[in-house]
């Protein structure tokens, strides 16, 4: 459980800052306000990206190991 844990928090951390970097970037530019924008983005989206990682995250795995055995 605490490895779930803890790759269900790094895998959402990363994916929702690059996410929201990325979408930010899109519909505002780059300005002076870009970083501040950014991260407010960011905090809004990784509580639930963390929950959805986590719920999601061995149906996942599961289907990935399937989908790994049978493509060989």
């Amino acid at each position: 459980m605490k490895f779930r844990i803890i790759n269900s928090l790094i895998m959402s951390g990363v994916l929702s800052l690059l996410m929201t970097c990325w979408i930010t970037f899109i519909n505002l530019g780059s300005g002076p306000d870009f970083p501040q924008l950014w991260m407010h983005a960011w905090s809004l989206a990784w509580p639930p990206a963390f929950m959805i990682a986590f719920s999601f995250g061995p149906m996942v795995m599961r289907l990935s190991h399937k989908l790994a055995r049978t493509g060989k």
